[in-house]
Parts: structure tokens; C-alpha cells; sequence
């Protein structure tokens, strides 16, 4: 996908904004300055902002699926307890688990409608409220963002390992592991394939920054990793990562996904690239089919 550069830099404040690296206001008032096709951009940075009812694709209500709210104990992490939306199919269990971890604003409608995905495809799926120590994820992304930039981020990385090991042990659990993620998700996938090793049977971050490379010889699972195109800070870590996986001996696939930036996979804003997201969905599912049978 080529976009003009004005556009181009549109979205690339829309990254800034997102990862915290400017505020609101100063992302909308550097697209205002901007034209595209002629006009003011700022109509184009309204547009990013997601709009999560209308990319919802499983429906709370879907009939292959059972999703409620679970509270879990999480030693060392910010509270000593946690929330998560678990999500199993409607059928007789036990099933293979996949922990479903949300970006850097806690676990907004996007990332609990993956959740139901994956439970759709067959799998029991947790996904964390990172945020729950707090108060939970607060209805929008704006103060989201700034609550789990509040937390304390070893930590909440502590309340998401618990997550994993509570799946893992769950009574509809088969036993077999697997995680997925986004942006904070994703580094914080490869995070868990380091610490639990063994644990964790199968991994697919999305965008998200690689281990330390000397870590990786810690990792255990299978790991399938899903690139933007155009996602410089993220794709900077890749070359080591790889590098360290083949000296591993670890089944590994990475993908690169051309014409896309990062978030491809949000279908709740304009930066989401429809196959490349469907593509890499159907990648993730084989995978994870494959490594937790």
C-alpha cells in the first residue's frame, strides 16, 4: 500500500500517538497543518481513531462460543489478583488454550473479539485485563493508555504470566499452551516463551518487539512471528531475533506482510490491511492446530 507522504506522515503520528509518544491533542493539531488531496488532514486522523462496534466479527452472542468474566490469583504482579475474558467453544471439552494479550491500553473491544475468535476456531481463550489492578480497561483508549503506563511494567508482565499458567491448568485446559498478541502484545508473547520455556507449546506475537537475543535459547515453543511491512522501530529487533532462533534449533516461521504498517491486524481502524490480517489469522490458527494438537 503507497500512500502519499503527507498521509503517510498522518499515520506515522497515529503510531506516536498510539505508543504514547505524543498526546491527543498534539497528534490532531500536527494533522491539522497537513493536506491531503488538497484538503485539511485532519478529517484522515479523526478517521484512525478505532470504532470498535463496528469491527466486532464474533459476536458475544455467537452460538459456537461461551465467553464470561474469570477473576485469578497473580502473585507478584500489581494487585495479587487479575480479570480475564475467557472464551471456550460450545461443545465438550477439554481443549487446547491460547492466551490472547492485548496491546498497550489494556483489554479494549478489539482484542476480547479475538478472543471469541479463537474460541471459535476451537480453543479455550483467556484474555488478561492487564489493567484490572486498576480498575479495569476504562471504555476508551485515551485513559487506557495512560493507566498501564501507571502500572509498574514488570509486574503487569508478572500478572500476564499467571494468566498463561492459570489457562494452562484450567479444567477445560488440555494441558497445551499457546499465546498470541499485539503490539505490547506481541513483545510480550516472545516475553512469555522466554519465561516459561517448556510451559508455553506454541507463540504468534504480532508486531511486537523481539527478546534480548541471549534469552532466546530459554524458548521452548514453536513460534510463528507476524511483521508490518512498514514498522521500522519493531522490524529493527528482527534480525537478532532470527539469528538467535536458528542457532536454537526451534521450529520458527517469520512473516512479513507487504504494504502494511503496524496494527494491520485491528480491524477497528483504518490502518488495518484486510487480507494481510485474514492471511496472517489463518496462519496463526494452523499453527497454533499444529503445535497444540
Amino acid at each position: 500500500m503507497t500512500r502519499e507522504p503527507n498521509e503517510q506522515q498522518v499515520y506515522d503520528l497515529y503510531d506516536d500517538y498510539c505508543h504514547g509518544r505524543i498526546e491527543r491533542r498534539e497528534f490532531f493539531n500536527r494533522s491539522a497543518v497537513l493536506t491531503v488531496g488538497g484538503v485539511s488532514a485532519l478529517g484522515l486522523a479523526e478517521s484512525l481513531l478505532p470504532r470498535y462496534a463496528e469491527a466486532m466479527t464474533v459476536s458475544f452472542t455467537d452460538e459456537r462460543i461461551k465467553a464470561t468474566w474469570v477473576d485469578y490469583d497473580s502473585p507478584g504482579g500489581n494487585s495479587g489478583t487479575m480479570r480475564g475474558y475467557l472464551v471456550r467453544p460450545r461443545a465438550d471439552g477439554p481443549f487446547p488454550s491460547v492466551l490472547v494479550i492485548h496491546e498497550n491500553r489494556g483489554l479494549n473491544p478489539y482484542v476480547k473479539d479475538v478472543a471469541r475468535r479463537a474460541a471459535a476456531a476451537g480453543f479455550l481463550a483467556l484474555a488478561p485485563d492487564g489493567l484490572s489492578p486498576a480498575g479495569g480497561y476504562p471504555g476508551n483508549d485515551d485513559d487506557g493508555r495512560a493507566m498501564q503506563r501507571s502500572l509498574d511494567r514488570d509486574k503487569l508482565r508478572q500478572d500476564i504470566v499467571n494468566g498463561a499458567r492459570w489457562l494452562k491448568g484450567h479444567e477445560l485446559s488440555t494441558g497445551k499452551l499457546g499465546a498470541t498478541g499485539f503490539c505490547w502484545g506481541g513483545s510480550t508473547t516472545n516475553h512469555l516463551a522466554v519465561t516459561l520455556g517448556g510451559q508455553l507449546q506454541a507463540g504468534a506475537p504480532y508486531y511486537g518487539s523481539a527478546p534480548d537475543p541471549a534469552d532466546v535459547p530459554r524458548i521452548k515453543a514453536a513460534m510463528q512471528i507476524h511483521y508490518a511491512e512498514n514498522d521500522g522501530r519493531v522490524n529493527a529487533t528482527r534480525a537478532g531475533y532470527e539469528t538467535a532462533l536458528q542457532a536454537a534449533g526451534l521450529p520458527y516461521e517469520l512473516h512479513t506482510y507487504a504494504g502494511t504498517g503496524h496494527g494491520f491486524h485491528n480491524n477497528s481502524t483504518p490502518r488495518y490491511v484486510e487480507a494481510a490480517a485474514d492471511l496472517a489469522w489463518e496462519r496463526t490458527i494452523a499453527w497454533f492446530r499444529k503445535y497444540l494438537a
